[in-house]
């Protein structure tokens, strides 16, 4: 498993102390931390034989119980002949290590690339062929989740969220820069359209293109990691997840961007050619809306974030403040959600192709 790129220690970051790695039975390696990823902490062990591993400091956002969950979860798609990160269990057997406060799990590392972005359409199908594959295969796993995670795609509440953080954080420094983008979102929430939520399936929880793990040499999607997220949930809200991350070519920092119509259609059509029967004639309908909700309701979380600065991780490389970093990412959500709209007809003529098997 390839969380992202890997960064040099310092002195200031966090360490992992040979308990923690003994607990495991990763005693001897060498832990390096990877320098992406907004909730957990994560770090590649090179073990002394070559072996490679990842642990993480699961963020306290997740109970400790969602670790049964990846593990049903993995081991389900396993069966399945799916390739995809395992829980190593702790040396009692434990799907993770509790330690006071602090929550830890290792898993099977996965060799391959982690993208912020897609590079091009072909990406884009494998992508969307490897996320139906994913839907296919859990689609018949019975599992009670620990985590439900009610109310992650609760578009009224988020937006509800934003306007009293608006109401409560008037004295922040930034509020001046942070209202303006915070109009502009509950201006265009006004005229969301209505999502078919009426179908929970199994989901992924979190398909932004950095949790997918690409092969090097011949760029085939090959996992999807980082599976906190796993729930049960209306399947539209998941692939309008994957399209507001998939098809912005400038990835989440960029504050100026647009919705690209070759990447959903190519995309639409890879998810097609696994799961085309997985979804209702209302469920295709309805994925530009999804996508346009999911977009505007992560540009509200990240402007309320801009204002709290609680949640989200940010680049202190580049930015002054987690306010800085979340006001690019509110207005560069924002921007995504009203390009699909620009383009509205454009994209429902593409899902219109992909569902009827016309690409």
């Amino acid at each position: 498993m390839v969380p992202g790129n890997i960064t040099k220690r310092n002195s200031r970051e966090p360490q992992v102390s040979a308990t923690v790695l003994q607990a495991f039975g990763l005693g001897g390696g060498k832990p390096t931390l990877f320098d992406s990823g907004l909730i957990n902490r994560s770090w590649r062990i090179d073990m002394p034989d070559g072996g490679r591993f990842v642990l993480q400091r699961v963020n306290p956002i997740f109970p400790a119980s969602i670790n049964g969950d990846i593990d049903a979860v993995t081991r389900h798609l396993r069966n399945k002949g799916m390739c995809t990160p395992l829980i190593v269990p702790t040396q009692a057997g434990e799907p993770a290590l509790i330690r006071g406060e602090e929550v830890w799990r290792a898993l099977t590392y996965i060799p391959g690339v982690a993208r912020d972005e897609l590079d091009n359409t072909r990406q884009a199908f494998r992508a969307g062929a490897l996320l139906g594959r994913f839907h296919s295969a859990v689609s018949d796993l019975d599992h009670t989740f620990s985590n439900p995670r009610l109310g992650v795609h609760d578009t009224a509440a988020h937006l509800e969220n934003l306007r009293r953080t608006l109401a409560s954080h008037g004295d922040h420094p930034q509020y001046g820069r942070v209202a303006p983008i915070a109009e502009r979102i509950l201006a265009l929430a006004g005229r969301l359209p209505k999502l078919p939520l009426s179908n929970k399936r199994i989901v992924h929880g979190d398909p932004k293109i950095s949790n997918f793990i690409f092969d090097p040499e011949s760029d085939e999607a090959i996992a999807l990691v980082d599976l906190d997220t796993v729930a049960s949930m209306p399947v539209i809200l998941e692939l309008g997840d994957a399209f507001r991350s998939w098809c912005n070519p400038l990835g989440e920092d960029s504050r100026e961007t647009e919705c690209s119509v070759p990447i959903f259609e190519a995309a639409l059509s890879g998810y097609a050619r696994e799961a085309r029967d997985l979804l209702t004639d209302e469920e295709w309908a309805g994925l530009p809306a999804a996508t346009l909700t999911i977009a505007l309701e992560l540009s509200a979380r990240f402007a309320a974030d801009a204002l709290i600065e609680s949640y989200f991780g940010w680049d202190s490389s580049r930015f002054r403040s987690a306010s800085e970093h979340n006001q690019l990412r509110a207005v560069g959500q924002l921007s995504l959600a009203e390009s699909v709209r620009t383009q509205w007809k454009t994209l429902q003529t593409a899902v219109n192709a992909a569902e009827f098997g016309m690409y």
